[in-house]
């Protein structure tokens, strides 16, 4: 009944009602083990005994591999373009004001380039510390900023945050984030601080932080609200796809098990999908040899 309400009346995603269910599952299987003596103080103290209140039967089972909302989807090229040039306009006109905020503003626009340029979850993007930046043999050009060491991954169930390496791909986003750690991040102050995004109090920029600067400049632009952080992700694998980048290749890259997951992250153009459906069709509507001689 409780997961009922919270779907019906306060509209919780499933996979946020099932992560409740799962603190109290954990609870309550704390509680009734026997090697910590709880239940032998509550019969003491009570008269009764703790017992487990989350099953199969009265929880919210993952069925699904992606259960976002249907209405998300990726941003298209022209509007991740605006996007990124609008953070940086904020840059231009915090400098041309003088007014304080420049340095946060110049950061922001760059961690945006970043969640764009490698794919990332907000979550993820918010922990980078500068060392999770490092060499590529295979791609030398891109200095220190060839590969990037995702260490907080989105975890499985009970297990700690899944880690993987992201290779650089996009010239553009490695200048950025170049430009920002040997040039502006160290106006912030914080040179003993290990975070790749300071904030102008010396700590760590949270993810909520990260979201409202998008929220802000999402609706300055007017863009549709189904675009959040997480689309910046989603329009990674997209573009990627449309540029013909190995699908496998990027199931490794965003960090995916299965290939199903990457796929629904796929939102490809009317453009791809008529020359895909053109080389599909190619060998069929190829002239024959009889044809060719008439």
């Amino acid at each position: 009944m409780v997961a009922i309400w919270l779907t019906s009346e306060k509209h919780l995603a499933p996979s946020t009602i099932r992560s409740y269910q799962g603190s109290l599952r954990l609870f309550s299987e704390f509680l009734i083990d026997g090697r910590y003596g709880w239940a032998v103080v509550c019969e003491d103290a009570f008269g009764t005994h703790p017992v487990a209140i989350c099953h199969e039967w009265n929880t919210i089972a993952h069925l699904n591999d992606y259960e976002g909302s249907p209405e998300a989807r990726p941003f298209t090229r022209e509007e991740i373009q605006r996007f990124l040039d609008y953070a940086d306009d904020q840059v231009d006109r915090a400098v041309r004001a003088k007014r304080k905020g420049v340095l946060a503003a110049y950061r922001d626009a760059t961690l945006f380039k970043v969640i764009y340029g490698w794919g990332l979850r907000r979550t993820e993007a918010a922990k980078l510390d500068l060392v999770d930046f490092g060499r590529n043999a295979s791609a030398p050009h891109f200095g220190r900023y060839g590969t990037l060491n995702v260490r907080y991954g989105k975890a499985k169930k009970g297990q700690p945050p899944r880690r993987r390496n992201v290779l650089s791909v996009m010239d553009w986003a490695v200048e950025a984030v170049a430009d920002y750690v040997e040039n502006v991040r160290p106006r912030f102050g914080c040179e003993d601080h290990p975070a790749l995004w300071v904030t102008e109090r010396g700590g760590r920029i949270k993810p909520a932080e990260i979201n409202a600067r998008f929220v802000a400049y999402r609706d300055a632009l007017k863009l549709p609200k189904q675009l959040v952080v997480h689309s910046a992700r989603h329009a990674y694998v997209t573009h990627l796809t449309e540029d013909g980048v190995d699908r496998r290749f990027l199931q490794q890259q965003v960090g995916h098990e299965n290939d199903s997951s990457t796929a629904i992250y796929t939102h490809v153009s009317d453009d791809f999908m008529n020359t895909m459906l053109h080389k599909a069709l190619a060998p069929a509507l190829a002239p024959t040899t009889a044809d060719k001689d008439r």
